[in-house]
């Protein structure tokens, strides 16, 4: 059976970036593991559940998957996890990415299983695309130097954080456009696209939400497993 490695925010993932591809890869009979930096269950960002956004019904849906999966109320601890024991790690979006999977080594450690192995893939969406400015080869050359990427773009960020980047209460420490293109990505969020989704290998970035179900079924594809 083929198995997927979920490396979830704590601080707070956007639901559908994570759900969409929980629930396709479910349903295409993988089998799927949810992993945290330290353990405890993931959080989700409730602006993803509002149901002014995304309608009454699908906010239902969302919820009522967070509280009662198994695997999101009892991950395991990013560091006690293998990623090269899986076919592929899946790296959900949500702001709350950039305070703690994208910082921690373990999940850089996976990134780099996954995309540098012979048969690993790994897929990166919206705002954990910025773990991709961080994690370096063992050379110390930036994994997504000279990959094609998209992910969440400044553009989108400026109508979200305020004249202080805060959010919520809290500074967002950098913009994913900014670290990848520093880390030498080639950037292209397609944004005059309803969708985006790039391969560039064993890499596969997603731009955001409303790309979150496409990018599962390419991700599904490059596995080589019907859905």
């Amino acid at each position: 059976m083929p198995s997927a490695l979920f490396i979830v925010s704590e601080e707070g993932y956007w639901a559908e970036e994570c759900i969409e591809p929980l629930t396709t890869l479910d349903s295409a009979g993988v089998d799927v593991t949810v992993a945290t930096p330290s353990g405890n269950p993931p959080v989700v960002d409730e602006r993803s559940l509002d149901p002014d956004d995304i309608g009454e019904e699908e906010a239902e849906r969302l919820r009522e998957i967070h509280e009662s999966d198994d695997r999101l109320n009892d991950p395991e601890p990013l560091a006690t996890v293998e990623a090269g024991d899986y076919d592929t790690v899946v790296f959900p979006g949500g702001h709350g990415a950039e305070w703690d999977v994208n910082q921690d080594r373990h999940a850089r450690q996976a990134l780099l299983t996954a995309v540098g192995g012979d048969e690993g893939k790994a897929l990166v969406v919206c705002h954990a695309v910025g773990i991709l400015g961080f994690t370096r080869e063992a050379d110390g050359s930036p994994l997504v130097q000279d990959r094609d990427v998209t992910g969440f773009p400044n553009e989108w960020e400026e109508g979200i954080v305020d004249e202080h980047d805060n959010l919520d209460g809290r500074k967002l420490p950098y913009w994913v456009e900014d670290e990848v293109k520093a880390a030498g990505g080639n950037w292209d969020a397609e944004l005059d696209a309803d969708t985006s989704v790039t391969i560039d290998g064993d890499l596969v970035t997603a731009r955001g939400p409303e790309s979150s179900a496409a990018a599962a079924q390419t991700l599904l594809d490059e596995l080589g497993i019907e859905a």
